[in-house]
């Protein structure tokens, strides 16, 4: 029988730095299933999910080049809950199932689930450990903002839609405030890391 992967879901809102964390563990050969990554496999040209989202959302969802219009989709579905619960039915189950395929097949002592929705979805129970990057929401703002290049407006209303920051601290059991510098980070990694190895199961 195959052994169970011993997995840290790694978990923050928009503009906290998950990728600078997640990059950091990936450096240490730590295998790295990213659920933001399953969420545009399973979209690709082609695929059910896409054919699905275009029968309810319409066909202009789709792009002249066959790859589906996110833009358009998040001004839809974050102005909209319903419309969000209906995406949410249609992907949700494909990207759990791409999750469990990458942490069955990782090789390393033990595998990060990055995810901005661990806290909002199932994909939480398929943890034994949380890892919150967490930073004050004002710096999420200016961050988001800066990077992605939208509106305080939209970037406030993803942070609504997300788990509060105070829940998240709550169902974390390692946080890292993502608010010095990189030098400073690089010690934090190293520290869970290191108890990380100690805690896991594997040889």
């Amino acid at each position: 029988m195959k052994e169970k992967k011993w997995v840290v879901g790694l978990t923050g809102g928009i503009g906290s730095g998950k990728t600078a964390v997640s990059d950091r563990f990936a450096l240490k050969g730590i295998v790295i299933v990213d659920a933001d990554i399953a969420s545009r496999t399973i979209v690709e040209p082609g695929k059910p999910a896409l054919l699905e989202i275009a029968e309810h959302f319409g066909a202009d969802i789709i792009n002249s080049d066959d790859q589906l219009d996110r833009a358009k989709l998040r001004e839809i579905v974050f102005a909209d809950p319903a419309q969000r619960s209906k995406l949410e039915a249609i992907t949700h189950p494909r990207i759990r199932d791409e999750i469990v395929n990458g942490i069955t097949t990782a090789s390393s002592p033990y595998v990060i689930l990055a995810s901005p929705l661990l806290m909002e979805t199932d994909q939480h129970s398929m943890c034994d450990r949380i890892l919150l990057v967490d930073v004050p929401e004002a710096l999420q703002l200016e961050r988001a903002s800066a990077r992605d290049g939208v509106s305080v407006e939209q970037i406030k209303a993803i942070m609504a839609a997300q788990t509060s920051r105070d829940k998240r601290r709550a169902s974390a059991d390692d946080i890292i405030v993502n608010d010095q510098d990189l030098a400073w980070l690089d010690d934090e990694v190293e520290r869970l890391h290191e108890l990380y190895l100690e805690l896991s199961p594997s040889p």
